[in-house]
């Protein structure tokens, strides 16, 4: 046999000979990996660091493509072009410890100093390779990344997105998103939204991670993953479907907040997350008669006025001194403290909000402020209309077995659609459009009037404040 490193030279001569073929190498052998210095603790790397070629990659090639395209691949060189490089930083621009099941602190870059370890590579969040490769079929020995972020941040995305930098992780942690649901994460109409190995095998991903594929406990809130796909840029921000497109199947959003945004025939629930619904306006019971179409009432904020829909306001990052809020809160309005700087807390005053997501489109947070006011206002006063009519129907006319929806519980439903979190928000126009026709169904039906002053006709138009968002 012919050694694979005269191969080349051979394949050469044969063409000179010959006269009639140009020397091509079609394929040329290479080691399986090469052994990283003691000082990585097993850390692989890259095996060809000018073409950013991960030695994992040489096998998981797909992977590997769409990593290049990410901006874990070009971290370290972000870095130098970003002219703040410390020695403090680096940790986070390389192959090492943090990120991964790994606790040595001097292993990959940090323990060689060696180019091989530049940038956030697969190892970042799989943990060091080396046993993997060596052996890889054996049990154990495959270096999976965690689905976990973890308060201490000592795995996952949470050791690097964290701290005053940006605080990613400790905004999220105080967000609803981080909240672990027991009971919804064991009821099988519950776990695909409230669980991240629910919410990721209903939308089909089949990636496995460190925590059992079997969702058992301990439960898990909805963690980075589960928007975030560390493998593929095709979206923004690395997101696993787009939020600049308005329907409820392929939005990132409201791929979770749609659910029961009508009343269902057998049952007395109320809305459950319908969000997505009310921004694009196909929420609600629409009574008989009902003046507007499908989707004819919709507000700015689900308009294509507002490119980014749900992620406008409720991922907005800003900068107030040394803070940089990253918007992982989730919360478009978050209460502050005397500085602007988020304080956590859920309850608040409007005067002790910030409304800063609100200037993108309003003129002023003051304006922004008001208009809230209003329409929190209005929605109020006619769904506390439609709970007094409610309370002289006949009781029969709530019933979950007759196959119907009346117009006692459609009304009833509409009444709560409005007192749900946001609607005065995501779409005012609608919701007050359909209490309004539900007070003139309920007289209609049972001869039951509004009380004397309280207008039914809209009262809430777009404040002369909106501008159009660029």
């Amino acid at each position: 046999m012919i050694p694979a490193s005269s191969r080349p030279a051979l394949a050469g001569l044969l063409c000179v000979v010959l006269g009639a073929c140009t020397e091509k190498i079609v394929y040329k052998d290479l080691p399986d990996f090469v052994d990283p210095p003691a000082g990585a603790v097993g850390f692989l790397g890259y095996s060809d660091n000018a073409s950013r070629q991960t030695t994992c990659g040489n096998c998981h090639s797909g992977k590997q493509a769409r990593w290049k395209e990410t901006a874990h691949a070009s971290a370290w060189s972000d870095l130098a072009a970003s002219g703040a490089q410390a020695q403090s930083c680096e940790g986070c621009h390389s192959v090492g410890h943090r990120g991964n099941t790994s606790t040595d602190q001097t292993a990959g870059y940090a323990g060689t100093q060696n180019v091989r370890y530049e940038d956030v590579q697969c190892e970042s969040c799989h943990g060091p390779g080396l046993t993997h490769v060596t052996n890889p079929d054996a049990p154990g020995n495959k270096p999976l990344a965690s689905l976990a972020v973890g308060s201490d941040l000592t795995n996952g995305c949470g050791e690097c997105h964290s701290g005053t930098h940006q605080p990613f992780v400790e905004e999220w942690a105080a967000s609803r998103h981080a909240r672990i649901d027991d009971h919804r994460a064991e009821n099988a109409s519950c776990v695909a939204c409230h669980e991240p190995r629910g919410v990721l095998a209903a939308w089909g991903v089949k990636t496995v991670f460190l925590e059992s594929e079997e969702i058992e406990p301990p439960f898990l809130g909805i963690t980075c993953v589960v928007c975030h796909d560390p493998h593929d840029a095709s979206n923004p921000k690395q997101l696993r479907f787009p939020i600049d497109v308005p329907e409820l199947e392929s939005n990132l959003c409201m791929k979770c907040h749609y659910k029961r945004a009508e009343p269902e025939v057998n049952s007395s629930r109320g809305p459950h997350s319908p969000q997505g619904p009310v921004l694009l306006g196909e929420a609600g019971w629409t009574p008989p008669g009902f003046a507007y179409p499908p989707k004819s009432l919709v507000g700015s904020h689900g308009s294509d006025r507002n490119p980014k829909l749900c992620a406008t306001c409720h991922v907005n990052s800003y900068a107030i001194g040394d803070f940089h809020a990253t918007g992982h809160s989730f919360q478009p309005i978050p209460c502050v403290d005397a500085q602007g700087v988020p304080t956590g807390a859920t309850t608040c005053e409007d005067t002790e909000r910030s409304f800063k997501a609100c200037v993108l489109c309003h003129l002023t947070e003051t304006a922004a402020r008001s208009a809230r006011a209003v329409a929190k206002d209005r929605l109020t006063r006619l769904a506390d209309e439609i709970d007094v009519i409610l309370a002289q129907v006949p009781s029969s006319e709530f019933s979950t077995t007759d196959n119907r929806i009346s117009t006692a519980e459609g009304s009833k439903f509409n009444a709560l659609l409005a007192r749900e979190r946001g609607s005065a928000i995501h779409n005012p126009f609608l919701v007050e459009a359909l209490l309004a026709a539900s007070i003139d169904q309920l007289e209609a039906d049972y001869g039951l009037s509004a009380r004397v002053g309280l207008s039914l006709k809209p009262a809430l138009t777009p404040p002369p404040s909106l501008k159009t968002v660029k």
